[in-house]
C-alpha cells in the first residue's frame, strides 16, 4: 500500500448519518441539519486531520483514546486536537443517538437505571435540560457513565466527557448553529424538542458497552 493511501485510511471520516437531513422535522429543520452536519462537522473532521498529520505516531489510535489523555498529544497540536477532536466526537454522538420516529422514554437496563441514579426519568429529564440550558455560551449537556453509575454533566465549547474520564452515551448540542435557525435565542424551546429525537435504542447500546 502506497504511503498516501495508508495515512488516508488512518485519518478521520465524516460519518454518514442514517437518516436524512429533513428526518428530525418539526422538531430539528432541514437547513440545519445539512448545516451543522455538511459544513461545522465536516469542518472539525478536516481540522483534526490536518492536525494529526503532523505528527503521524498519532494516527491509529481511536478517537476515544485520544481525547481519553490529551497530556499525551503533542504541544504544538494539543490545542487544536482538544477543540477539533471533540468536536467530531461529540457529534458523533449527538447524530447516533437522535433518529426520526423517536422519543418517548427507554426501556430495559437504561430506563432501570436512570430510575436508580435519578429516581424518576422526569427528574432526569429536568436535571439534564437544566444542564442544556444553563451551559453559558457554546457547549454540550451529557448522559454519561462514570465508574459504573449514569452521570449528567455539561462541558464548554467541544470539550468532551472522555478526557473527564466518562463514557458519554446520550448529548445534546447547545451550540447556537445546532438551533438558531429555527429557534434564534429560545434555546429552551429547542431543548424540550430535541427530546422527541432521542434514539434509546443507541442510547441504551451505548450504556450496555459502557458497563
Amino acid at each position: 500500500m502506497a504511503t498516501d493511501e495508508k495515512e488516508k485510511t488512518m485519518s478521520f471520516e465524516l460519518p454518514k448519518l442514517a437518516y436524512a437531513y429533513d428526518a428530525l422535522e418539526p422538531y430539528i429543520d432541514a437547513r440545519t441539519m445539512e448545516i451543522h452536519h455538511s459544513k461545522h462537522h465536516a469542518a472539525y473532521t478536516n481540522n483534526l486531520n490536518a492536525a494529526l498529520d503532523k505528527h503521524p505516531e498519532i494516527k491509529g489510535k481511536t478517537i476515544e483514546q485520544i481525547l481519553a489523555d490529551l497530556t499525551k498529544v503533542p504541544d504544538d497540536i494539543r490545542t487544536a486536537v482538544r477543540n477539533h477532536g471533540g468536536g467530531y466526537f461529540n457529534h458523533n454522538v449527538f447524530w447516533s443517538t437522535m433518529g426520526p420516529k423517536s422519543g418517548g422514554e427507554p426501556k430495559g437496563p437504561l430506563s432501570d437505571a436512570i430510575q436508580s441514579a435519578f429516581g424518576t426519568f422526569a427528574a432526569f429529564k429536568e436535571k439534564l435540560s437544566a444542564a442544556a440550558v444553563s451551559q453559558f455560551g457554546s457547549g454540550w449537556a451529557w448522559l454519561s457513565v462514570k465508574d459504573g453509575a449514569l452521570v449528567v454533566s455539561s462541558t464548554p465549547n467541544q470539550d468532551s466527557p472522555v478526557s473527564q474520564g466518562m463514557t458519554p452515551i446520550l448529548t445534546i448540542d447547545v451550540w447556537e448553529h445546532a438551533y438558531y435557525l429555527k429557534y434564534q435565542n429560545r434555546r429552551p424551546e429547542y431543548i424540550e424538542n430535541w427530546w422527541h429525537t432521542i434514539n434509546w435504542n443507541e442510547a441504551t447500546r451505548r450504556f450496555e458497552a459502557a458497563k
